[in-house]
C-alpha cells in the first residue's frame, strides 16, 4: 500500500512538470526615465542640493509597486535610467527610440521637454515629470505628452484660493529677471484676476550674477532686503516668483513691513512634501526612505506617479500592448491613486494630470487646495489651472 501511494505521488509530479514548463513568460513592460541636468548655479541653500538619484529613486519605487501587482498579472515592469545634458539630450532620446521604448519619462526644463516631445512624435508616449510651463499645456501642447508635473497656473491657483480663504487679497508681487520667473509672475497675475485678489505693487529683483552663497552673504542680505522692500503699497502678503532660486529664500523675516511671504519661499505650493502623512502618505514616505535613504522630493514623486500611471493602466487593461495602454490612459475610465485623498485623472483637453496641490512650509503641510468653497461643474480639481473653456491647446 505504501509503495502504491509513492507511485501515485511520483506520477502526479511527473505530470506537473510539463505544466510548469509550459507556464508563459511574464509580459515585459518597459519604460525609460530621461533626466536632463542643467549645470547652472547651485541653489541658495546647500540643503537643496539635488541628490544623484533625483527622480530615479521615485521611478525605482514605482517599478517595485508595479511589480507587486504585476507578478499576479503575468507582467514584469522595467525602467532604464538615463542622464543627459541639454547638449546630449537629443542623442540620448534618439537611442531610446531606436531601442523601441514606447513610454518615456522626461525630467527637463520647459524648452527641452517641448523639443524632446517633438522629437518623439508618435513613436512613444511622453510623461512630463518636471516642466511647469503653461504653454506646454496651451499653445505648445503635444498629443503625445502626459503632464504629471503640475503647471504654473495650478500652483498659482492653489495658493490664491488659500489666500482668499484667509482674506488676504492684497498682494505685493516680487519676481525675478529670468524667463521662468516672469512666467510664474504671469501665472500669479492671472490667478489674482481669477479669484478676486489685487496685486497692489510689483517689483523686479534683478539677478546680477556672481556667487549667491558666501560667508558674508547673510550680512549683505540682512542690509539689502529690508531696503529693497521699503515703502511698498499697503499689502497683506508678499508673493515671490523666483524659480531661478536667486532671492526668495532670503525674504522671510527680512521684509521692511512685517508680512508673511509665499510663492517661491515661505508658504510654497508643491506637488508633494516629505512631511505629508494624510491619505496613506506616511506609508509612501516610509517605503521611499527605506529605498533611497533620504526624504522624497517633488521630482521623485512626479517620476513615481508617471510610472504608476503606466502600471495602473497595465493592471486595469490586463495588457502589455503599448497601443492599448496609451489608449486606456487617455480614456474616460482611467484613474490612479496618488496619496492625495482622491483619484487622479487626465484632462482630455490638454493631458494635464488633475491633482490636489499641497501648500507647505519647511516642515509641514499647511493646507491642500482646491479649497472647499471653490466648486466646479465637472471636477473641483479643475478649479486649479487652465479649464476647458480657457484652453489654447489644440491637438
Amino acid at each position: 500500500m505504501f509503495k502504491g501511494i509513492i507511485g501515485l505521488l511520483a506520477g502526479a509530479a511527473a505530470l506537473a512538470q510539463p505544466a510548469l514548463a509550459q507556464s508563459p513568460d511574464p509580459v515585459v513592460i518597459r519604460a525609460a526615465v530621461l533626466r536632463v541636468d542643467d549645470p547652472g548655479l547651485p541653489p541658495i541653500s546647500r540643503l537643496d542640493l539635488p541628490p544623484e538619484d533625483l527622480g530615479f529613486a521615485g521611478a525605482r519605487l514605482a517599478i517595485e509597486d508595479n511589480d507587486t501587482t504585476g507578478q499576479f498579472m503575468g507582467q514584469d515592469f522595467e525602467a532604464v535610467e538615463v542622464t543627459a545634458s541639454p547638449d546630449t539630450a537629443e542623442a540620448e532620446m534618439a537611442t531610446l527610440l531606436d531601442e523601441g521604448f514606447e513610454f518615456i519619462v522626461i525630467m527637463a526644463d520647459d524648452a527641452t521637454t517641448l523639443a524632446l516631445a517633438d522629437q518623439v512624435g508618435d513613436q512613444a508616449m511622453v510623461f512630463n515629470a518636471m516642466a511647469r510651463g503653461d504653454n506646454l499645456r496651451g499653445a505648445d501642447c503635444r498629443f503625445n505628452t502626459i503632464h504629471v508635473a503640475p503647471s504654473r497656473a495650478m500652483l498659482a491657483d492653489s495658493l490664491a484660493q488659500f489666500l482668499m480663504w484667509k482674506n488676504w487679497p492684497r498682494w505685493f508681487l516680487i519676481h525675478g529677471s529670468h524667463p521662468e520667473d516672469q512666467a510664474m509672475a504671469e501665472a500669479y497675475r492671472t490667478s489674482a484676476a481669477k479669484f478676486g485678489a489685487r496685486i497692489v505693487e510689483e517689483r523686479l529683483y534683478e539677478d546680477t550674477g556672481g556667487a549667491r552663497r558666501t560667508d558674508s552673504g547673510h550680512v549683505q542680505v540682512q542690509a539689502q532686503i529690508p531696503v529693497f522692500t521699503q515703502r511698498a503699497e499697503d499689502h497683506d502678503i508678499v508673493i515671490t516668483a523666483d524659480e531661478a532660486d536667486v532671492f526668495a529664500a532670503y525674504l522671510p523675516y527680512l521684509t521692511w513691513d512685517p508680512r508673511p511671504v509665499a510663492g517661491s519661499a515661505g508658504l510654497v505650493p508643491r506637488s508633494w512634501h516629505p512631511a505629508m502623512e494624510a491619505w496613506g502618505g506616511t506609508q509612501f514616505q516610509s517605503r521611499f526612505e527605506r529605498l533611497a535613504e533620504r526624504p522624497v522630493r517633488e521630482e521623485d514623486y512626479q517620476a513615481w506617479l508617471s510610472l504608476r500611471i503606466l502600471g495602473e493602466a497595465a493592471t486595469r487593461a490586463q495588457s502589455g500592448d503599448p497601443a492599448m495602454l496609451k489608449e486606456f490612459i487617455l480614456g474616460d475610465d482611467f484613474d490612479v491613486a496618488g496619496f492625495k485623498g482622491q483619484a487622479l485623472t487626465v484632462r482630455d483637453w490638454d493631458h494635464q494630470v488633475r491633482q490636489p496641490i499641497l501648500l507647505t512650509t519647511g516642515v509641514l503641510t499647511t493646507s491642500v487646495s482646491p479649497q472647499e468653497q471653490y466648486l466646479h461643474q465637472t471636477s473641483q480639481l479643475d478649479t486649479l489651472g487652465i479649464d476647458r473653456p480657457e484652453t489654447q491647446c489644440q491637438f
